[in-house]
């Protein structure tokens, strides 16, 4: 019967028409009844969802550079990358983590998830928290092009004052990083 109950500011769906579909994320305008009675159009992008690793060895986070065209510059980041379809967030969380920076978590849990941008994005994004890493092979997409390096916080502080990093997901590791090492909780 929940179903039933209309949702809060809802906009109901009217028509939708698909624009684009590519290999990562598809663009639909959907026309929306408003509260109101009135109509609008929505872009909206989907997204399948991603994973980002927040990777602690000792009193350093690991983190990779790489070139993100969209903004014509590299940027210092966590691990991450999308959901593979059906796959498990906690999986894809391991296999970024490796296939990026060649380790393996001996421990790993969910800190959060959240949408990136849900004005136009139904993107999804799940933070996990990888300790008592092993070092292993870093294995690459075959497009993706990245150095690694171990950062202190002192570090990451500095590449966020400098836009070395400018991601949400990464400036919210950061931060999550720091309370972390205050209370010993995230």
């Amino acid at each position: 019967m929940s179903s039933m109950i209309p949702k809060k500011f809802e906009e109901v769906t009217i028509s939708t028409e698909p624009i684009f579909q590519g290999k990562i994320i598809s663009l639909q305008v959907d026309t929306v009844q408003l509260p109101n009675g009135g109509t609008a159009t929505r872009e909206i992008v989907k997204h399948p969802g991603a994973v980002a690793v927040i990777a602690l060895v000792e009193d350093r986070m690991i983190v990779v550079e790489q070139y993100r065209k969209p903004l014509e510059k590299s940027q210092v980041e966590i691990p991450a990358g999308k959901l593979d379809a059906g796959e498990d967030p906690i999986e894809a969380a391991k296999r970024e983590l490796e296939e990026e920076t060649g380790y393996r978590a001996g421990s790993i849990r969910h800190v959060s998830s959240f949408y990136t941008s849900p004005g136009f994005a139904d993107e999804i994004l799940h933070l996990y928290l990888a300790e008592d890493l092993q070092a292993g092979q870093v294995n690459p997409d075959e497009d993706e092009f990245l150095e690694c390096e171990m950062i202190t916080l002192e570090q990451a502080q500095q590449y966020i004052r400098e836009q070395r990093i400018s991601d949400a997901k990464t400036i919210m590791a950061v931060y999550a990083w720091q309370l972390y090492k205050l209370t010993g909780t995230i």
